[in-house]
């Protein structure tokens, strides 16, 4: 998984905001993407990342 520190220094290259561990993804829900975790990589490229549903975002908050 993500190391405690570096999920605290990871922001959304999008929305430059703080990102939330679920899962196997790091969402955002200013930009309301979700970035995937690749083999305990994070993969931070807006083009990557899929949009969160409003059920996802609704769930989060």
């Amino acid at each position: 998984m993500i190391d405690k520190k570096l999920l605290d220094v990871l922001v959304c290259p999008k929305s430059k905001k703080k990102l939330i561990l679920i899962g196997q993804e790091l969402f955002c829900i200013e930009s309301k993407l979700a970035y995937p975790i690749n083999d305990g990589i994070p993969i931070l490229l807006v083009k990557e990342a899929r949009e969160l549903t409003s059920e996802e975002i609704s769930n989060i908050n």
